[in-house]
């Protein structure tokens, strides 16, 4: 099964001229399109959906999207590179001093406390109900969009623009545009929609400056787990990432067969 969402990339792209066998050149859509219409024509069931967690359960790998679950033996990770860290200022700073990427990873920290969720969409619902038995006070941000529709008796939303995260030695509060304030004890950033850098952190796969560590094999450090493409980093390229997902298809292959 294939699980992909309508932002990719590549179809952003409007002249690819280095990728072999098109004498003109084609757009990335086309050639995304293209490759949508081919996997589905030899029998792959393709899910145009929003992939927001990924959970490892006994013997298997759960997949949630906005519109469901799937269950397999593995996964491949081929969401491209990590863009969603908001231009923000302050959130660099205070990276690891109450600015996190994973609600899951450092909820624990801020048990009975005040946090913000930075994110106006699933992925940042998805990460605020990881936070709703944790802390206290919740208040998503929307940065200036549209507020999403979430319903919890400690969950608000706030539509300001950001203008700064502030604190001396960790984060203490958000300024916003209009100059109003909010005290808080975290950030966690839930921007856009989840990437492989997201999911490899929640989930304890080794990465090296923002990319996913793979071998040869294209597997990770947890077992039925793999990556290609952008996300593992090298030459960011569509030949690349094709060379990359070959490898890893067959070897998913030869993995499910060893664990029949």
């Amino acid at each position: 099964m294939v699980v992909y969402n309508s932002k990719s990339g590549l179809e952003k792209a409007s002249l690819i001229e280095n990728y072999y066998g098109f004498e003109n050149g084609i757009t990335g859509k086309d050639l995304f399109n293209n490759g949508i219409k081919q996997a589905k024509r030899v029998g792959v069931e393709v899910k145009k959906e929003e992939a927001i967690k990924i959970e490892l359960i006994p013997e298997r790998i759960k997949l949630k999207t906005d519109k469901g679950e799937y269950v397999g033996k593995a996964l491949i990770l081929a969401t491209g590179s990590e863009r969603n860290k908001p231009k923000i200022k302050g959130i660099e700073k205070f990276e690891g001093k109450g600015v996190s990427y994973c609600a899951i990873c450092d909820g624990f920290f801020y048990r009975g406390k005040d946090v913000v969720v930075v994110g106006n969409g699933n992925y940042a619902i998805s990460e605020t109900n990881d936070l709703i038995n944790i802390a206290k006070d919740i208040t998503i941000l929307t940065d200036g969009n549209k507020a999403p529709e979430f319903r919890a008796k400690n969950v608000s939303t706030k539509t300001e623009k950001i203008k700064e995260v502030r604190g001396i030695d960790k984060v203490e509060e958000i300024e916003f545009e209009d100059g109003s304030k909010l005290k808080t004890d975290g950030v966690f950033i839930a921007q856009g929609e989840a990437s492989s850098l997201d999911f490899a952190k929640k989930l304890g796969i080794l990465t090296n400056k923002n990319k996913i560590v793979v071998n040869e094999k294209m597997e990770t450090n947890i077992k039925g787990i793999y990556a290609c493409g952008d996300c593992i980093g090298g030459l960011l390229q569509v030949s690349k990432a094709v060379a990359d997902g070959a490898i890893a298809g067959l070897q998913v292959i030869n993995y499910i067969k060893a664990n029949n």
